[in-house]
């Protein structure tokens, strides 16, 4: 049986999640892994005042990589991965609060 070659899909003004770079998705994850087997899946969210919280911490990990220091002892990843895994648990919770609005 021959496949119709004429499909269609509206996927025009979607976005494209084959842009997001592809080994910085997997270090976060790792540090998202790493974070799930210490503590538990999704325990961010369960975090009093967790805006200020990550905001303060993606700004400990962001000062380490200026200061020199790249990976992390504890999780062996990358520092700034860290650093994007709390900003996007920050972003999560804005992007969540507005959608409860």
């Amino acid at each position: 049986m021959q496949k119709d070659c004429n499909g269609v899909k509206y996927d025009s003004g979607k976005s494209m999640m084959s842009l997001v770079p592809p080994r910085a998705l997997r270090e976060t994850s790792n540090v998202l892994t790493f974070g799930a087997q210490k503590y538990s899946p999704n325990n961010w969210r369960k975090l009093d005042n967790l805006q200020s919280r990550y905001l303060d911490a993606a700004l400990r990990h962001i000062n380490e990589f200026q200061t020199g220091i790249e990976i992390d002892e504890e999780s062996g990843c990358h520092v700034l991965s860290h650093a994007i895994c709390d900003l996007m648990f920050v972003l999560e919770d804005i992007l969540m609060s507005e959608k409860e609005i």
